[in-house]
Protein backbone atom coordinates (compact mmCIF):
# COMPACT_ATOMS: atom_id res chain seq x y z
CA UNK A 1 0.00 0.00 0.00
CA UNK A 2 1.35 3.45 -0.99
CA UNK A 3 0.70 6.00 1.25
CA UNK A 4 -1.74 8.94 0.17
CA UNK A 5 -2.33 12.08 1.53
CA UNK A 6 -6.37 10.32 0.93
CA UNK A 7 -5.89 7.40 3.26
CA UNK A 8 -2.81 8.34 5.55
CA UNK A 9 -5.23 10.00 8.34
CA UNK A 10 -7.21 6.85 8.27
CA UNK A 11 -4.49 4.24 8.30
CA UNK A 12 -2.11 6.27 11.19
CA UNK A 13 -5.29 6.71 13.17
CA UNK A 14 -6.01 2.80 12.74
CA UNK A 15 -2.26 2.27 13.78
CA UNK A 16 -2.49 4.05 16.42
CA UNK A 17 -6.17 2.28 17.84
CA UNK A 18 -4.21 -0.91 17.49
CA UNK A 19 -0.76 0.25 19.55
CA UNK A 20 -3.02 1.58 22.13
CA UNK A 21 -5.18 -1.75 22.00
CA UNK A 22 -2.02 -3.87 22.00
CA UNK A 23 -0.31 -1.52 24.55
CA UNK A 24 -2.47 -2.11 26.89
CA UNK A 25 -2.55 -6.46 26.76
CA UNK A 26 1.59 -5.80 26.81
CA UNK A 27 1.53 -4.32 30.26
CA UNK A 28 -0.52 -7.29 31.44
CA UNK A 29 2.29 -9.32 30.43
CA UNK A 30 5.06 -7.63 31.40
CA UNK A 31 6.31 -6.71 28.16
CA UNK A 32 7.65 -3.21 27.48
CA UNK A 33 4.96 -1.03 25.62
CA UNK A 34 7.32 0.49 23.45
CA UNK A 35 8.15 -2.94 21.56
CA UNK A 36 4.35 -3.37 20.72
CA UNK A 37 4.32 -0.11 18.80
CA UNK A 38 7.44 -0.89 16.92
CA UNK A 39 6.56 -4.09 15.70
CA UNK A 40 3.27 -3.28 14.50
CA UNK A 41 4.98 -0.08 12.31
CA UNK A 42 7.16 -3.65 10.90
CA UNK A 43 3.76 -5.34 10.57
CA UNK A 44 2.51 -2.41 8.63
CA UNK A 45 5.50 -2.23 6.78
CA UNK A 46 6.63 -2.68 3.06
CA UNK A 47 7.71 -6.87 4.33
CA UNK A 48 4.64 -6.91 6.78
CA UNK A 49 0.45 -7.88 6.50
CA UNK A 50 0.00 -3.84 6.27
CA UNK A 51 2.26 -3.78 2.91
CA UNK A 52 2.64 0.04 3.61
CA UNK A 53 5.70 1.15 1.19
CA UNK A 54 7.93 3.87 3.25
CA UNK A 55 11.37 4.11 2.33
CA UNK A 56 12.37 7.46 3.04
CA UNK A 57 15.06 8.60 6.13
CA UNK A 58 14.81 12.38 5.55
CA UNK A 59 11.57 12.02 6.59
CA UNK A 60 11.91 9.78 9.14
CA UNK A 61 14.32 11.54 10.88
CA UNK A 62 12.32 14.77 11.01
CA UNK A 63 9.23 12.79 13.06
CA UNK A 64 11.96 11.46 14.69
CA UNK A 65 13.18 14.86 15.61
CA UNK A 66 9.91 16.39 16.60
CA UNK A 67 8.98 13.66 18.90
CA UNK A 68 12.28 13.58 20.96
CA UNK A 69 11.62 17.11 21.12
CA UNK A 70 8.26 16.38 22.79
CA UNK A 71 9.64 13.36 24.96
CA UNK A 72 12.48 14.99 26.01
CA UNK A 73 10.18 18.53 27.21
CA UNK A 74 7.78 15.71 29.24
CA UNK A 75 10.43 14.97 30.89
CA UNK A 76 12.03 17.66 31.91
CA UNK A 77 8.58 19.05 33.19
CA UNK A 78 8.09 16.30 35.16
CA UNK A 79 12.13 16.12 36.92
CA UNK A 80 11.75 18.11 40.54
CA UNK A 81 15.10 19.63 41.30
CA UNK A 82 15.08 18.96 44.88
CA UNK A 83 15.31 15.55 43.98
CA UNK A 84 17.98 15.66 40.94
CA UNK A 85 20.22 18.07 43.31
CA UNK A 86 21.58 15.63 45.66
CA UNK A 87 22.30 13.26 42.57
CA UNK A 88 22.98 16.16 39.73
CA UNK A 89 27.14 15.64 39.99
CA UNK A 90 26.07 11.38 39.38
CA UNK A 91 23.94 12.12 36.73
CA UNK A 92 26.04 14.82 34.94
CA UNK A 93 29.06 11.83 35.45
CA UNK A 94 26.63 9.58 33.79
CA UNK A 95 25.71 11.43 31.07
CA UNK A 96 28.72 12.83 29.72
CA UNK A 97 32.01 10.82 30.77
CA UNK A 98 29.59 7.51 30.97
CA UNK A 99 28.45 7.93 27.68
CA UNK A 100 31.56 9.32 26.52
CA UNK A 101 33.37 5.64 27.78
CA UNK A 102 30.48 3.35 26.56
CA UNK A 103 30.99 4.75 22.70
CA UNK A 104 34.77 4.41 23.09
CA UNK A 105 34.71 0.54 24.47
CA UNK A 106 31.65 -0.14 21.99
CA UNK A 107 33.56 1.24 19.00
CA UNK A 108 37.05 -0.54 19.61
CA UNK A 109 34.96 -4.28 20.19
CA UNK A 110 33.24 -3.37 16.61
CA UNK A 111 36.41 -2.47 15.24
CA UNK A 112 37.66 -6.08 16.01
CA UNK A 113 34.79 -8.02 15.00
CA UNK A 114 33.97 -6.16 11.52
CA UNK A 115 36.01 -4.93 8.78
CA UNK A 116 34.70 -1.45 9.80
CA UNK A 117 37.53 1.26 10.00
CA UNK A 118 37.74 2.97 13.38
CA UNK A 119 36.02 6.51 13.10
CA UNK A 120 33.10 4.14 11.17
CA UNK A 121 33.02 1.51 14.69
CA UNK A 122 33.42 4.77 16.81
CA UNK A 123 30.28 6.12 14.87
CA UNK A 124 28.05 3.19 15.77
CA UNK A 125 29.26 3.34 18.94
CA UNK A 126 28.81 6.90 19.32
CA UNK A 127 24.90 6.40 18.16
CA UNK A 128 24.19 3.75 21.04
CA UNK A 129 25.69 5.01 23.69
CA UNK A 130 22.83 7.36 25.40
CA UNK A 131 20.42 5.88 27.24
CA UNK A 132 17.19 6.36 25.75
CA UNK A 133 14.70 8.91 27.50
CA UNK A 134 11.58 7.25 26.42
CA UNK A 135 11.97 3.98 27.34
CA UNK A 136 13.34 4.68 30.61
CA UNK A 137 10.94 7.23 31.24
CA UNK A 138 7.65 4.83 29.86
CA UNK A 139 8.97 1.59 31.70
CA UNK A 140 9.80 3.63 35.38
CA UNK A 141 6.86 5.31 35.36
CA UNK A 142 4.16 2.70 34.05
CA UNK A 143 5.09 0.51 35.98
CA UNK A 144 5.59 2.71 39.01
CA UNK A 145 8.91 1.47 40.27
CA UNK A 146 9.59 2.80 43.64
CA UNK A 147 13.39 2.74 44.06
CA UNK A 148 15.80 3.07 47.01
CA UNK A 149 18.09 5.98 47.69
CA UNK A 150 17.56 8.45 44.93
CA UNK A 151 17.97 5.92 42.11
CA UNK A 152 14.97 6.97 40.21
CA UNK A 153 15.53 10.42 39.85
CA UNK A 154 19.47 9.30 38.84
CA UNK A 155 18.20 7.46 35.94
CA UNK A 156 15.75 10.01 34.90
CA UNK A 157 18.02 12.60 34.66
CA UNK A 158 21.06 10.56 33.05
CA UNK A 159 18.34 9.35 30.65
CA UNK A 160 16.79 13.20 30.17
CA UNK A 161 20.55 14.51 29.70
CA UNK A 162 22.55 11.92 27.88
CA UNK A 163 21.00 12.64 24.46
CA UNK A 164 23.02 15.43 23.69
CA UNK A 165 26.24 14.03 24.52
CA UNK A 166 25.04 10.88 22.39
CA UNK A 167 24.31 13.68 19.64
CA UNK A 168 27.39 15.48 19.54
CA UNK A 169 29.23 12.30 19.47
CA UNK A 170 27.24 10.98 16.70
CA UNK A 171 27.94 14.04 14.52
CA UNK A 172 31.78 14.75 15.25
CA UNK A 173 32.56 10.86 14.20
CA UNK A 174 30.12 11.37 11.32
CA UNK A 175 32.42 14.19 10.23
CA UNK A 176 35.31 12.21 10.40
CA UNK A 177 34.25 9.48 8.36
CA UNK A 178 32.61 11.68 5.21
CA UNK A 179 36.06 13.88 5.71
CA UNK A 180 38.67 11.32 6.55
CA UNK A 181 41.77 13.62 5.80
CA UNK A 182 40.73 15.74 9.49
CA UNK A 183 41.87 15.07 12.64
CA UNK A 184 40.28 13.81 15.45
CA UNK A 185 41.33 16.71 17.47
CA UNK A 186 38.99 19.13 14.95
CA UNK A 187 36.16 17.82 16.69
CA UNK A 188 36.77 19.50 19.59
CA UNK A 189 35.95 22.62 19.28
CA UNK A 190 32.61 21.95 17.47
CA UNK A 191 32.00 19.41 20.83
CA UNK A 192 32.76 22.65 23.53
CA UNK A 193 30.07 24.82 21.62
CA UNK A 194 27.52 22.47 21.14
CA UNK A 195 27.66 22.40 25.19
CA UNK A 196 28.65 25.40 26.49
CA UNK A 197 25.73 27.26 24.00
CA UNK A 198 23.28 24.49 24.21
CA UNK A 199 23.30 24.63 28.18
CA UNK A 200 23.70 28.36 28.37
CA UNK A 201 20.39 28.77 25.61
CA UNK A 202 18.58 26.81 27.91
CA UNK A 203 18.82 28.38 31.09
CA UNK A 204 18.03 31.85 29.21
CA UNK A 205 15.20 30.04 27.28
CA UNK A 206 13.46 28.88 30.61
CA UNK A 207 13.75 32.29 32.27
CA UNK A 208 12.29 33.73 29.25
CA UNK A 209 9.53 31.30 28.65
CA UNK A 210 8.30 32.03 32.70
CA UNK A 211 8.03 35.49 31.96
CA UNK A 212 6.35 35.29 28.64
CA UNK A 213 3.83 32.19 30.36
CA UNK A 214 3.09 34.11 33.24
CA UNK A 215 2.47 37.77 31.86
CA UNK A 216 0.63 37.11 28.56
CA UNK A 217 -3.03 37.28 29.50
CA UNK A 218 -5.24 34.01 26.73
CA UNK A 219 -8.48 34.44 27.01
CA UNK A 220 -8.37 30.54 26.72
CA UNK A 221 -6.60 28.03 29.18
CA UNK A 222 -6.58 25.65 26.22
CA UNK A 223 -4.42 28.27 24.06
CA UNK A 224 -1.31 28.10 27.32
CA UNK A 225 -0.05 24.58 26.00
CA UNK A 226 -0.03 25.61 22.89
CA UNK A 227 1.91 28.78 23.83
CA UNK A 228 4.18 26.33 25.92
CA UNK A 229 5.05 24.15 22.42
CA UNK A 230 5.65 27.37 20.44
CA UNK A 231 8.71 28.10 23.34
CA UNK A 232 9.49 24.82 23.27
CA UNK A 233 10.52 24.82 19.72
CA UNK A 234 11.88 28.01 19.18
CA UNK A 235 13.94 27.13 22.02
CA UNK A 236 15.15 24.06 19.80
CA UNK A 237 15.25 25.66 16.56
CA UNK A 238 16.96 28.94 17.85
CA UNK A 239 19.49 27.31 19.91
CA UNK A 240 20.49 25.01 16.64
CA UNK A 241 20.78 27.66 14.88
CA UNK A 242 23.50 29.80 16.98
CA UNK A 243 25.11 26.17 16.82
CA UNK A 244 23.99 25.17 20.25
CA UNK A 245 23.01 21.60 21.16
CA UNK A 246 19.04 22.25 21.20
CA UNK A 247 18.23 18.61 22.60
CA UNK A 248 20.44 19.82 25.87
CA UNK A 249 18.80 23.10 25.55
CA UNK A 250 14.82 22.10 25.69
CA UNK A 251 16.08 19.65 28.18
CA UNK A 252 17.57 22.21 31.03
CA UNK A 253 14.28 24.29 29.48
CA UNK A 254 11.50 22.01 30.58
CA UNK A 255 13.42 21.35 33.99
CA UNK A 256 13.30 25.38 35.05
CA UNK A 257 9.88 25.60 33.63
CA UNK A 258 8.99 22.76 35.71
CA UNK A 259 10.19 23.34 39.00
CA UNK A 260 8.68 27.53 38.41
CA UNK A 261 5.24 28.58 39.32
CA UNK A 262 3.58 29.08 36.29
CA UNK A 263 0.06 29.78 35.12
CA UNK A 264 -1.85 26.73 34.42
CA UNK A 265 0.52 24.53 35.15
CA UNK A 266 -1.18 21.47 35.78
CA UNK A 267 -2.65 21.66 32.55
CA UNK A 268 0.35 22.28 31.04
CA UNK A 269 1.51 18.70 32.49
CA UNK A 270 -1.35 16.73 31.36
CA UNK A 271 -1.32 18.07 27.57
CA UNK A 272 2.83 17.03 27.31
CA UNK A 273 2.20 13.95 29.19
CA UNK A 274 -0.54 13.05 26.33
CA UNK A 275 1.85 14.67 23.89
CA UNK A 276 4.67 12.56 24.78
CA UNK A 277 2.76 9.53 24.57
CA UNK A 278 1.59 10.13 21.22
CA UNK A 279 4.97 11.00 20.22
CA UNK A 280 6.36 8.00 21.20
CA UNK A 281 3.78 5.92 19.64
CA UNK A 282 4.43 7.87 16.23
CA UNK A 283 8.08 7.62 16.58
CA UNK A 284 8.04 3.86 16.96
CA UNK A 285 5.65 3.38 14.33
CA UNK A 286 7.19 5.66 11.75
CA UNK A 287 11.05 3.56 12.63
CA UNK A 288 8.92 0.22 12.35
CA UNK A 289 7.72 1.40 8.83
CA UNK A 290 11.80 1.84 7.80
CA UNK A 291 13.15 -1.16 8.98
CA UNK A 292 13.27 -4.16 6.57
CA UNK A 293 13.09 -7.44 8.56
CA UNK A 294 14.93 -9.31 5.59
CA UNK A 295 18.00 -7.20 6.17
CA UNK A 296 18.47 -8.06 9.64
CA UNK A 297 18.74 -11.21 9.07
CA UNK A 298 22.04 -11.34 7.69
CA UNK A 299 23.40 -8.86 10.40
CA UNK A 300 21.80 -11.28 13.68
CA UNK A 301 24.85 -12.50 14.42
CA UNK A 302 26.85 -9.33 14.49
CA UNK A 303 24.16 -7.33 16.11
CA UNK A 304 24.25 -10.40 19.31
CA UNK A 305 27.46 -10.18 19.76
CA UNK A 306 27.52 -6.01 19.80
CA UNK A 307 23.86 -5.71 22.14
CA UNK A 308 26.04 -8.78 24.53
CA UNK A 309 28.90 -6.83 24.84
CA UNK A 310 26.80 -3.07 24.96
CA UNK A 311 25.17 -4.55 27.70
CA UNK A 312 27.09 -6.57 30.02
CA UNK A 313 30.44 -5.05 29.48
CA UNK A 314 30.59 -0.97 27.72
CA UNK A 315 27.50 -0.29 29.90
CA UNK A 316 29.24 -1.68 33.03
CA UNK A 317 32.44 -0.27 32.10
CA UNK A 318 31.13 3.55 31.54
CA UNK A 319 29.07 2.93 34.39
CA UNK A 320 31.71 1.94 37.40
CA UNK A 321 34.31 3.96 36.14
CA UNK A 322 32.30 7.39 36.12
CA UNK A 323 31.02 6.76 39.37
CA UNK A 324 34.37 5.39 40.72
CA UNK A 325 34.85 9.08 42.67
CA UNK A 326 31.21 9.20 44.37
CA UNK A 327 30.32 6.76 47.37
CA UNK A 328 27.66 4.26 46.39
CA UNK A 329 26.96 0.54 47.08
CA UNK A 330 27.49 -1.75 44.32
CA UNK A 331 24.30 -3.08 44.01
CA UNK A 332 23.43 0.60 42.83
CA UNK A 333 25.88 0.63 40.51
CA UNK A 334 24.94 -2.52 39.07
CA UNK A 335 21.73 -1.48 38.88
CA UNK A 336 22.18 1.63 37.13
CA UNK A 337 24.21 -0.50 34.81
CA UNK A 338 21.63 -2.79 34.02
CA UNK A 339 19.46 0.49 33.15
CA UNK A 340 20.87 0.82 29.59
CA UNK A 341 17.97 0.47 27.55
CA UNK A 342 18.36 1.86 23.85
CA UNK A 343 15.02 2.78 22.11
CA UNK A 344 14.05 5.08 19.51
CA UNK A 345 16.96 8.12 19.83
CA UNK A 346 19.72 5.23 18.44
CA UNK A 347 17.57 4.63 15.65
CA UNK A 348 16.96 8.11 14.75
CA UNK A 349 20.74 8.84 15.14
CA UNK A 350 21.42 6.14 12.83
CA UNK A 351 19.16 8.02 9.73
CA UNK A 352 22.58 10.62 10.19
CA UNK A 353 24.82 8.44 8.38
CA UNK A 354 22.03 7.14 5.87
CA UNK A 355 21.35 11.24 4.83
CA UNK A 356 25.53 11.61 4.65
CA UNK A 357 25.39 8.77 2.40
CA UNK A 358 28.23 6.77 4.22
CA UNK A 359 29.61 3.46 2.49
CA UNK A 360 28.12 1.32 5.68
CA UNK A 361 24.97 3.26 6.54
CA UNK A 362 22.32 0.63 5.70
CA UNK A 363 24.68 -2.35 7.90
CA UNK A 364 24.75 0.29 10.70
CA UNK A 365 21.22 1.25 10.72
CA UNK A 366 20.14 -2.48 11.08
CA UNK A 367 22.99 -3.26 13.38
CA UNK A 368 21.53 -0.13 15.76
CA UNK A 369 18.17 -1.24 15.45
CA UNK A 370 18.93 -4.95 16.44
CA UNK A 371 20.76 -3.36 19.70
CA UNK A 372 17.48 -1.38 20.34
CA UNK A 373 14.99 -4.12 19.87
CA UNK A 374 17.33 -6.46 22.38
CA UNK A 375 17.78 -3.75 24.73
CA UNK A 376 14.48 -3.09 25.06
CA UNK A 377 13.52 -6.95 25.00
CA UNK A 378 16.50 -7.98 27.77
CA UNK A 379 16.59 -5.00 30.18
CA UNK A 380 13.46 -3.69 29.76
CA UNK A 381 11.39 -6.87 30.48
CA UNK A 382 13.54 -7.59 33.84
CA UNK A 383 13.93 -4.21 35.68
CA UNK A 384 11.46 -5.22 38.44
CA UNK A 385 13.29 -8.50 38.79
CA UNK A 386 16.87 -7.07 39.25
CA UNK A 387 15.24 -4.22 41.78
CA UNK A 388 14.05 -7.05 43.84
CA UNK A 389 17.32 -9.56 42.94
CA UNK A 390 19.89 -6.00 44.17
CA UNK A 391 17.55 -5.33 46.82
CA UNK A 392 17.08 -1.60 45.54
CA UNK A 393 12.95 -1.83 45.42
CA UNK A 394 10.70 -0.49 47.32
CA UNK A 395 7.29 -1.37 48.26
CA UNK A 396 4.86 0.54 46.09
CA UNK A 397 3.12 1.66 48.78
CA UNK A 398 6.09 3.22 50.31
CA UNK A 399 6.74 5.23 47.11
CA UNK A 400 7.14 9.09 48.02
CA UNK A 401 5.31 11.21 45.98
CA UNK A 402 7.09 14.33 44.17
CA UNK A 403 6.25 17.91 43.74
CA UNK A 404 4.38 16.75 40.19
CA UNK A 405 2.92 14.27 41.21
CA UNK A 406 0.93 15.93 43.95
CA UNK A 407 0.36 18.93 41.50
CA UNK A 408 -1.36 15.81 39.21
CA UNK A 409 -3.06 13.80 42.35
CA UNK A 410 -7.15 13.63 41.85
CA UNK A 411 -7.20 12.48 45.92
CA UNK A 412 -9.52 14.58 47.50
CA UNK A 413 -8.09 17.39 49.71
CA UNK A 414 -11.24 17.20 52.49
CA UNK A 415 -10.42 19.60 55.02
CA UNK A 416 -11.07 23.29 54.05
CA UNK A 417 -10.24 26.10 55.85
CA UNK A 418 -11.00 29.94 55.49
CA UNK A 419 -7.86 32.47 55.45
CA UNK A 420 -8.13 36.00 55.80
CA UNK A 421 -5.64 38.34 53.82
CA UNK A 422 -4.35 41.52 56.16
CA UNK A 423 -3.47 44.75 54.67
CA UNK A 424 0.15 43.96 55.78
CA UNK A 425 0.17 40.83 54.40
CA UNK A 426 2.54 39.66 51.77
CA UNK A 427 0.08 38.28 49.13
CA UNK A 428 -1.50 41.34 49.02
CA UNK A 429 -1.07 42.80 45.05
CA UNK A 430 0.49 39.48 43.76
CA UNK A 431 -0.79 36.81 41.56
CA UNK A 432 -1.47 33.82 42.87
CA UNK A 433 1.51 32.02 40.15
CA UNK A 434 3.79 34.35 42.79
CA UNK A 435 3.16 32.82 45.66
CA UNK A 436 4.65 29.63 45.70
CA UNK A 437 1.94 28.18 46.81
CA UNK A 438 2.29 24.39 48.35
CA UNK A 439 1.69 21.79 46.10
CA UNK A 440 -0.76 19.78 48.05
CA UNK A 441 -3.33 22.66 48.75
CA UNK A 442 -5.46 24.57 46.61
CA UNK A 443 -7.06 28.21 46.67
CA UNK A 444 -10.63 26.84 45.75
CA UNK A 445 -12.22 30.20 46.02
CA UNK A 446 -11.96 33.88 47.17
CA UNK A 447 -14.50 35.73 48.89
CA UNK A 448 -13.73 39.57 47.92
CA UNK A 449 -16.86 42.23 49.14
CA UNK A 450 -19.43 39.43 49.17
CA UNK A 451 -18.89 37.96 45.90
CA UNK A 452 -17.12 34.46 45.22
CA UNK A 453 -14.69 34.31 42.84
CA UNK A 454 -13.30 31.14 41.12
CA UNK A 455 -9.61 32.06 41.04
CA UNK A 456 -6.22 30.72 38.51
CA UNK A 457 -2.83 31.36 38.65
CA UNK A 458 -3.10 35.02 37.39
CA UNK A 459 -5.42 36.23 39.63
CA UNK A 460 -4.16 38.68 42.32
CA UNK A 461 -5.06 38.74 45.82
CA UNK A 462 -6.75 41.85 47.34
CA UNK A 463 -6.52 42.99 51.39
CA UNK A 464 -9.39 41.82 52.77
CA UNK A 465 -9.57 39.52 50.33
CA UNK A 466 -10.95 35.79 52.49
CA UNK A 467 -9.70 32.63 50.87
CA UNK A 468 -11.08 29.36 51.09
CA UNK A 469 -8.34 27.14 51.12
CA UNK A 470 -8.44 23.17 50.28
CA UNK A 471 -5.64 20.58 51.86
CA UNK A 472 -5.28 17.08 52.47
CA UNK A 473 -3.76 17.50 55.75
CA UNK A 474 -4.28 19.57 58.70
CA UNK A 475 -0.27 20.34 59.06
CA UNK A 476 -0.77 21.88 55.17
CA UNK A 477 -2.65 25.11 56.69
CA UNK A 478 0.63 25.85 58.24
CA UNK A 479 2.38 26.20 54.98
CA UNK A 480 -0.15 28.04 53.56
CA UNK A 481 0.17 30.87 56.46
CA UNK A 482 3.67 30.37 55.74
CA UNK A 483 3.28 31.20 52.47
CA UNK A 484 0.89 34.08 53.25
CA UNK A 485 2.77 35.76 55.79
CA UNK A 486 -0.25 35.65 57.82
Amino acid sequence: MNLTIENIVLVGSLLLLISIIAGKTSYKFGVPILLFFLGIGMLAGSEGIGGIQFNDPKTAQFIGLVSLNFILFSGGLDTNWNSIKPVLKEGIALSTLGVLLTALSLGAFVYFITDFTIYESLLLGSIVSSTDAAAVFSILRSRSLALKTNLRPTLELESGSNDPMAYVLTLAFLTLVVNQDQSAWSILPMFLQQMILGGAAGFLFGKISKYIINKIKLDFEGLYPVLVISLMFITFSATDTIGGNGFLAIYICAVYLGNQDIIHKKTILKVFDGLAWLMQIVLFLTLGLLVFPSEIIPIVGIGLLTALFLILIARPVGVFISLIFFKMKMRRRLYISWVGLRGAVPIVFATYPLLAGVEKANMIFNIVFFISVTSVLVQGTTLSLFAKWLHVALPEKAKKLTATDLLLTENPKALMKEIGVTQNCFAVDKEIVELGFPKNAIIAMIIRDNNYITPNGSTKIMAEDTLVVLADKAEVFDEVNETLKI
